[in-house]
């Protein structure tokens, strides 16, 4: 198998720096954009907030955040010294990654294009209607959570805190 030289693997890192940096950050936004609804009257101004949203979403954190961290991953534990599961760390920010990754798939993604297609069409009452409402709620409060499990794995990255899983003789 293809292993990288030191340079290769300084450019792997910094691009596998720039997809968490789009992951991370554009999450926080997507967290930050939620508190632009409050006090909003008009409806425009309300579908607009969901529907910058939805393109931070699909255009920061989905594609080239997770999917480059998952990516430039893979490249690392392939053509790297480090592996998949040489390390216990290694083995949870790959939990983490592939579970954060489903996760948006197949429930944030979903509470956020709910809410966006909800307020174009009921406009402002999108803030009294209850699927609106509920999707919004389980949106802030699990895409809250997920931020939270993906800085603490970026601190995991960083301290490395579990031993290799190779027992030493």
């Amino acid at each position: 198998m293809l292993k990288l030289q030191a340079q290769g693997l300084r450019w792997l890192k910094g691009f596998h720096l720039i997809a968490v940096c789009c992951w991370i950050g554009g999450a926080v936004s997507l967290l930050l954009l939620y508190f632009l609804k409050d006090g909003v009257a008009d409806a425009g101004v309300l579908y607009g907030i969901n529907q910058s949203i939805h393109h931070v979403d699909m255009a920061v954190v989905v594609i080239p955040g997770a999917f480059g961290c998952l990516v430039t991953g893979l490249v690392y534990s392939t053509c790297s010294t480090w592996g998949f599961f040489k390390h216990t760390w290694l083995t949870v920010k790959w939990i983490v990654t592939v579970t954060a990754i489903l996760f948006g798939t197949f429930f944030l993604g979903p509470w956020e294009t709910t809410m966006m297609n909800i307020s174009k069409e009921l406009g402002i009452l999108s803030l009294n209607d209850p699927n609106y409402l509920y999707n919004q709620r389980m949106n802030f409060i699990f895409g809250s959570i997920q931020v939270l499990i993906l800085l603490t794995t970026l601190f995991i990255s960083i301290f490395k805190p579990w031993k290799s899983r190779k027992t030493k003789k």
